[in-house]
C-alpha cells in the first residue's frame, strides 16, 4: 500500500523553500516539490542526494574502453598475427582510437539508460496529476508533496502554520 500524498501550494518560491525547510526539520521525509521553473536551494532544502549518474558513466566509459582495447590486442596479438613490412604486431596508437570511441559510446549509453532508470521512466501517470489545480505547477504555483506515512493532512497545516499556503490538501491514490 503506498503512502498518502499531501499536497501544499505556494503562491511564491521562497515561501516554498522555507516550507521544504520546515517540513525537514520536522523529519518529514519523501518531499517533492513542482515548481514552473528552477528554484536555487531547492535541492538541499529536499534533502536530495547527489546523482551516481556520472561515476556510472565513468566506469561505463573506462570498461567498454577496456574490453575495447583488449579485444584490439588479442585479434592482433595473439588470434591472428598477420605481420607486414615489419611492424610490431601490438599498434597501441591504432588501438587507442578505437577504445576512445567505444568508451565514448558506453558513456552516452549509460546516461541516456540511467537517465530513465533514476527518473522512473518512462512513467506515463503520476497521481499528483489527480489533484485539482496542479496544471498550475507549469504555470506560476508552488507545490510541495508530502508522501510519508508519519504526514497527515492536519500536521502539515499546522506545520506550515504562518507560511500562508494557498491549500493543504490529500491526494486520493
Amino acid at each position: 500500500m503506498t503512502a498518502p500524498l499531501i499536497l501544499a501550494e505556494f503562491r511564491d518560491p521562497n515561501t516554498l523553500l522555507a516550507a521544504a525547510r520546515r517540513a525537514r526539520e520536522a523529519g518529514l521525509r519523501e518531499l517533492d516539490a513542482h515548481t514552473p521553473f528552477a528554484v536555487d536551494g531547492l535541492p538541499e532544502a529536499l534533502g536530495l542526494r547527489g546523482s551516481r549518474l556520472r561515476l556510472a558513466m565513468l566506469l561505463a566509459g573506462l570498461g567498454a574502453a577496456a574490453f575495447t582495447y583488449a579485444l584490439c590486442w588479442y585479434s592482433a596479438v595473439v588470434d591472428y598475427p598477420f605481420n607486414t613490412g615489419g611492424r610490431a604486431l601490438h599498434t597501441w596508437q591504432v588501438f587507442l582510437v578505437l577504445s576512445f570511441e567505444a568508451g565514448i559510446l558506453a558513456a552516452a549509453l549509460a546516461g541516456f539508460i540511467g537517465f530513465f532508470v533514476a527518473n522512473g521512466l518512462p512513467r506515463l501517470h503520476d497521481r499528483v496529476f489527480g489533484a485539482p489545480d496542479f496544471e498550475r505547477a507549469s504555470q506560476d504555483r508552488f507545490f510541495l508533496s508530502v508522501a510519508d506515512p508519519a504526514a497527515d493532512e492536519a500536521r502539515l497545516a499546522a506545520l506550515l502554520d504562518g507560511l500562508g499556503p494557498v491549500s493543504v490538501r490529500a491526494v486520493a491514490p
